[in-house]
């Protein structure tokens, strides 16, 4: 059974969220505070979780910043905040899909599955597992990315991204293949996501992030990934 940690401390939307996933076979734990999200991470090892950024004891960020020093389950947040930075801040921090409220229950569950889907394992071109750059290098395997010697954390979806891009050097990848594999069908036309989660991997990986030489962009088609000095 796919287990959901639902971290709210609005009783009425935890009972509403319960009610939802119970109803499709998910299991679900639920925490009002930060702390408790944190306690029941570690002894139940959620599939996925659900964060809201309001939370009584401590800001969710933390809370995301802490999950990401030892996991990479995938956190989809749900908040009221809809301010961009607000959102670039938790992205940053590790969460890998950011929902407003109000919302729809509906597409809050299209997230979730969406989410799942990216932890399956991605089939990888025969001689894709390591990637080596003039200024980093991917292990696409082990997920390992290390810049001037340092590792550098990428979130599951900026794998997600890396994998598709750098799996097909020099082809470009349409922004709507993208978007179907990483978000699924029902985001195919958010090109706001790829935006935000390229300009977070070329400030993560390039040497000149306003000036890329690896992550590529062709205005209105998509994306591609080159290696000039492979």
């Amino acid at each position: 059974m796919t287990r959901v940690l639902v971290v709210e401390d609005d009783p009425r939307l935890v009972r509403a969220l319960v009610i939802n996933l119970r109803a499709r076979a998910f299991g679900v734990d639920a925490a009002p505070d930060g702390a408790t999200a944190l306690r029941l991470a570690a002894a139940r090892r959620p599939d996925v979780i659900v964060l809201d950024l309001g939370l009584p004891d401590m800001d969710g960020v933390d809370v995301i910043e802490a999950l990401r020093g030892w996991t990479r389950v995938p956190i989809l947040v749900l908040s009221a905040r809809q301010a961009p930075e607000e959102k670039v801040t938790a992205l940053d921090a590790g969460a890998d899909d950011y929902v407003t409220k109000p919302f729809s229950m509906d597409e809050l569950l299209a997230r979730l599955r969406a989410a799942l889907r990216r932890t399956e394992p991605l089939p990888l071109a025969p001689d894709a597992g390591v990637v080596t750059t003039d200024d980093f290098t991917l292990d696409l395997v082990a997920k390992k990315a290390v810049r001037d010697g340092r590792d550098v954390r990428l979130t599951p979806t900026e794998w997600h991204l890396l994998d598709i891009l750098v799996s097909h050097p020099d082809r470009l990848i349409s922004q709507k293949h993208l978007l179907h594999e990483v978000w699924g069908t029902s985001r195919s036309d958010r090109t706001n996501y790829l935006r935000v989660y390229m300009a977070q991997l070329r400030r993560k990986l390039e040497p000149n992030p306003s000036h890329p030489r690896y992550l590529i962009t062709e205005p209105g088609m998509g994306y591609r990934f080159e290696n000039p000095g492979g």
